[in-house]
This record gives structure tokens, sequence and C-alpha cells, in this order.
């Protein structure tokens, strides 16, 4: 049993979510603000956080920023639709996913279901690839480029052991949703193209010129090694 932890200022929406996420069999924390749902974190160790970005005081996203300064405690965002903004940020900053209101519970909780999926098991078997000045070690979750260490989130380690444990391989947008993600139903594949990006600034020398993660137009993304 997973303990999730709720965090909106609306009462009836912690009230939803929270009976849909126990209907689920997970244990449930609930925080009305940023500095309750920070404390919260310090003293419970939930297993995921379901934040929504507009909060009083500190917001969602400077919450996340705070999550991924100390951990990789798995966030999923709650968002306006029309805060496009928001959700680009939310994942440039780390965040597993992110869901628009209005939402449907149901939705919410089988991407609850299928992050915590993720990130209790293993992405990958235990190994490790060399392309070129990138070394990826499984095991470790690390990723070196000459030498150097690399900060990367959980999922963009993901992303890039997929793609390099696949190369030349041209993978759609909603293949790469399926495959690392978890998720077979048509959705919001912005998720990633922010990935692919950030990894790019990462990983690649000139990132507006990529070498390793090219794009294929009107087809999706390849790794070159």
């Amino acid at each position: 049993m997973a303990t999730i932890l709720v965090v909106d200022d609306e009462p009836v929406v912690r009230d939803v979510v929270v009976r849909y996420l126990r209907r689920d069999g997970h244990a449930t924390l609930e925080a009305a603000n940023g500095d309750a749902a920070r404390a919260l974190i310090e003293s419970s160790s939930p297993n995921l956080v379901v934040l929504d970005v507009m909060l009083p005081g500190m917001d969602g996203l400077e919450l996340c920023r705070w999550i991924r300064s100390r951990s990789q405690l798995p966030v999923i965002l709650l968002t306006a639709r029309v805060d496009e903004s928001d959700r680009i940020v939310g994942l440039e900053l780390g965040a597993d996913d992110y869901v628009t209101k209005p939402f449907s519970p149901r939705e919410l909780a089988v991407r609850v279901r299928t992050v915590l999926r993720r990130s209790a098991a293993p992405t990958t078997t235990l190994g490790s690839i060399d392309v070129g000045e990138l070394k990826l070690d499984a095991g470790a979750h690390r990723v070196l480029r000459d030498g150097d260490e690399l900060t990367l989130t959980l999922k963009e380690f993901d992303l890039l052991w997929f793609l390099a444990s696949h190369p030349r391989i041209v993978f759609s947008r909603d293949a790469l949703m399926e495959r690392v993600w978890g998720y077979q139903s048509a959705l919001d594949t912005g998720t990633v193209t922010v990935h692919v990006r950030r990894l790019r600034e990462k990983i690649e020398p000139d990132p507006t010129h990529p070498t390793h993660i090219q794009t294929v137009w009107g087809v999706g993304y390849r790794f070159d090694p």
C-alpha cells in the first residue's frame, strides 16, 4: 500500500481525489498549502505527491522544485487547462506527469498507479551502455559525459536508456509514452517533447544541433550513437 500526499487548496478537490485513491487501496495525506505539504513530506515520507500548481503561499511549482532538489519523490501536477506554461515548467522541474483541470478522478487514479509502478520497479536490467562521450550505468542510475556525472531525473534517465537501447530506431511520441511512461491511451505527448528538450540540454554539446537524440520530422525521435 502506497501513501499519497494530496496537495490542493480546494477541499472539494482533495475530498474527491482522496476517495478515489483510497478506493484503489492507498493511504492518503492531505495538505491545503505548500508549507503544510513540505512539513508532511519531511515527517511522513509519502510515496507520491499529487500537487496542485495554484496554491496560496508557496505555489506548486516552487514546492516541486524543492522536492526535486532533495529527492526523486514522484510528483503528479494538477494544472489548469489554460496554463500550458505551468505544465511545461513543471515537467522541466522534474514532475513525473501532469493532469489538467477539470480532470477525471478515475484517470488520475490510473496515472498514480502507473507512476508508482514505474518508480518502484527497476526500469532496466543491470548493465551499461557506452556511446561516444556518454556512459549510461543502469545499476547506479547514472549518466556520465566525458567522465562528469550528469543530473537527470528518473524519467529523463528512463527515456535516455530506452532510446540508447534501441539505436537508430525511430519512435513516435505515442510509442514513447507507452514504452517509457506506460500509458496506452491517447494523451498529450507534449510530455515527451519537454523531456527530449531537457535531455538534449544535458547530454548534447550543442542542444540546438543534437547529434544523439535526433528528430525525424513527422515521425518521432531516434538515438544515433
